[in-house]
C-alpha cells in the first residue's frame, strides 16, 4: 500500500473523530436528562479507544494498548454504576 495513500486514511479518520468528538460533548453537556448524557460518556469512551487504535495505525507504537484497556474498564464500570444508582430525572 503507498504510505501517502495510508496516510491520508488515517489523517481522515482523525477528522471524523475529531467531529464525532464535538457533538458527543454537546450531547453530553446539553443533553435533557441523565440518560443522554450517559450515552454520550459511552460514546466518549468508544471513540477516545478507536482514536488511540488509529494511533496505534499511524505510528506502529503499542504501548497504549494499557490505556486502551483501563478506558474501557472504566467506562464499563461508569455505565454499571450510573444505570444502578440512577433516580428518576423528573422526581
Amino acid at each position: 500500500m503507498d504510505n501517502t495513500l495510508y496516510t491520508a486514511g488515517l489523517t481522515i479518520a482523525a477528522a471524523f473523530f475529531m467531529l464525532s468528538f464535538i457533538f458527543t460533548i454537546y450531547r453530553i453537556i446539553v443533553g435533557p436528562n441523565s440518560i443522554d448524557r450517559l450515552l454520550g460518556l459511552d460514546g466518549t469512551v468508544s471513540m477516545i479507544q478507536c482514536s488511540m487504535a488509529t494511533y496505534i495505525c499511524w505510528t506502529l507504537d503499542t504501548t497504549v494498548t494499557n490505556f486502551m484497556m483501563v478506558i474501557a474498564l472504566l467506562g464499563f464500570i461508569s455505565s454499571v454504576s450510573v444505570a444502578r444508582f440512577r433516580k428518576r430525572d423528573g422526581a
